[in-house]
């Protein structure tokens, strides 16, 4: 079958993470169910810029943001390099074809002296799952990590006498990330408490649940919102959010672009630089304070 030997390729050639695999199988299976339903097709194999304008249309009507809908085209385009690749097809339809506009969305953070008193002030238990919460969160924070590489980390991942990490990012690329003295006595902490309950395997999950198995993204999601909402009203309250609050604090305290990318396992340089707003935003207001003229102009 085409499409199967399709997700092949991108999880043993291209190295797909297994929610982008879904994500490609769900548009892939919405396209194809789109084309045989409103334009009487056999399969996606026989669509043309047409049929992907319209089904384009559909979405649209249907309130899917431009974002998810571009997002749903780039799987589309990617199949159908593939099938040229694979001399199925002589042409990609895709290229006729142009994504709605998206709005510019910058990354959304959490104030420095919101995390400050979250770390500092507002109380954990004294026990396995008050330990585990604060490191997961101060790991977050001071890592830069996405939710599936925090729950993928290992013990024998962490390296407590260079204070470092070894994370697996997307498309199982690993980096390298450092950490300072306060994350790692809060680590430390942490897996004494894990040690009075569970035997510690360096293959094993470094953090785990109340009954011994590895995270999954719901609880991830859980620990990070109820804490957050100790100490900021934000909307945005999920993982992801350290992840940008852990970028924006590193731009806004003058670490370079490159150095921010390289910490974030972002392949390109444009991924990071949504970051730079806040930095600029910073300039402005030390600006405004401080130059003679600022108010006229």
């Amino acid at each position: 079958m085409i499409e199967q030997s399709f997700y092949n390729y991108l999880q043993f050639e291209r190295r797909f993470s297994e929610h982008t695999m879904k994500a490609y199988q769900n548009d892939l299976s919405q396209f194809d169910d789109f084309v045989l339903r409103k334009c009487g097709l056999e399969n996606s194999l026989k669509a043309s810029h047409f049929h992907i304008r319209s089904w384009i249309v559909k979405m649209l009507q249907q309130k899917i943001s431009p974002t998810s809908i571009n997002r749903k085209l780039s799987c589309l385009n990617t199949y159908f390099k593939y099938l040229i690749q694979r001399k199925i097809l002589d042409k990609n339809p895709m290229r006729k074809v142009k994504g709605p506009k998206e709005k510019k969305r910058l990354p959304g953070f959490i104030k420095k002296e919101n995390l400050e008193k979250l770390f500092n002030e507002i109380p954990f238990s004294k026990d396995f799952t008050g330990a585990r919460d604060q490191a997961i969160l101060r790991t977050l924070y001071a890592c830069g990590l996405r939710r599936a590489e925090l729950i993928s980390l290992k013990i024998k991942n962490v390296d407590f006498r260079k204070n470092e990490l070894k994370v697996l990012g997307k498309r199982n690329k690993e980096r390298i990330v450092p950490f300072g003295k306060d994350l790692n006595a809060c680590l430390n902490d942490y897996l004494d408490e894990r040690e009075k309950l569970f035997r510690l395997e360096e293959d094993g999950p470094f953090f785990i649940t109340i009954k011994g198995k590895a995270l999954y993204p719901k609880l991830v999601y859980r620990i990070v919102n109820d804490n957050l909402s100790r100490v900021t009203t934000n909307e945005q309250k999920s993982p992801h959010i350290l992840r940008h609050s852990f970028a924006t604090h590193l731009s806004n305290n003058g670490a370079s672009l490159n150095a921010i990318k390289e910490l974030l396992g972002h392949t390109n340089l444009a991924a990071t630089q949504i970051y730079t707003h806040n930095s600029i935003e910073k300039l402005r207001e030390v600006y405004e304070k401080a130059h003679p003229k600022a108010n006229n102009n």
